[in-house]
């Protein structure tokens, strides 16, 4: 028998929604996927529904009859805030009010780097470390968080707060060589959240197994992740590139990397 009757999964259009799609399957009977978009290849076990997380009523009747919610919807990049407010953060809020209504007693949340962008690289921070968004985007990050945190203490819903940094099917750049977390390491991550004895309000690092070590993930122990995967294979080809990265660069000196370079949305074009 399976875990779950019906978990729900958003952003299920996305790169890592797809991923989890493939790899949550053995845990339910059912497996609500929606998006913004029109989703394909839709299984026999899955109920596709097109929702914007924005529309209360939408998502109320999205979160209904499910025991868990795997949440990787939202605006994925930095954006306007009228876009963030409704996507990330008032989306979000509907998210968690589906689950406190409806008895889903368990959520996953894509949490992200950017909710830490601007803590330094040599930092070694760990999940009590304070927030510092480098972007609208992170801050939203850093806002579900919190929202996460009222919900187990005030209603009782558990949260893993899964803080991805770079998961693509390989590391792209040298910063990835310590970013880098693997399709199956995420598959395997958000699984563990759903699955795991007790969660409570859990904060963690999404990463893979490699060999520079810039956070302490042990304060999510308890959720049980061991990394399957790291970036040793690619990286003699990463530290081949040409490309000298300045240390003093925001992009280099802080993990958020290049969102630490971009300026306020509203002056992009001018």
């Amino acid at each position: 028998m399976k875990q779950f009757n019906r978990i729900l999964i958003t952003g299920a259009a996305g790169r890592l929604g797809s991923e989890l799609r493939k790899g949550l399957v053995h845990l339910a009977e059912h497996v609500r996927i929606s998006d913004r978009v029109e989703m394909t290849d839709i299984q026999a076990h899955e109920e596709a529904i097109i929702c914007e997380l924005g529309n209360y009523d939408a998502v109320m009747a999205l979160t209904q009859d499910v025991d868990a919610i795997v949440h990787f919807g939202g605006m994925p990049t930095e954006s306007d805030f009228e876009t963030i407010l409704d996507s990330n953060i008032r989306g979000s809020y509907h998210i968690y009010e589906g689950a406190r209504k409806h008895g889903a007693k368990r959520v996953v949340y894509a949490s992200s780097v950017h909710a830490i962008g601007y803590h330094e690289m040599e930092a070694h921070i760990d999940a009590d470390s304070p927030g510092r968004p480098d972007s609208l985007y992170g801050v939203s990050k850093c806002f579900v968080e919190d929202l996460a945190r009222l919900y187990w203490d005030k209603f009782g819903v558990e949260s893993l707060c899964l803080r991805i940094f770079s998961s693509f099917p390989e590391p792209a750049d040298r910063r990835m060589l310590w970013s880098w977390l693997s399709f199956r390491d995420c598959v395997q991550y958000v699984e563990r959240g759903l699955t795991a004895p007790r969660v409570g309000h859990t904060i963690a690092f999404g990463m893979s197994d490699n060999r520079l070590k810039v956070l302490d993930d042990s304060k999510a122990g308890h959720i049980g992740f061991h990394a399957q995967d790291n970036t040793e294979p690619f990286r003699a080809a990463m530290e081949a590139k040409t490309e000298t990265p300045d240390p003093k660069a925001d992009s280099v000196k802080y993990m958020g990397g290049w969102f630490c370079d971009l300026p306020h949305p509203d002056d992009e074009g001018k």
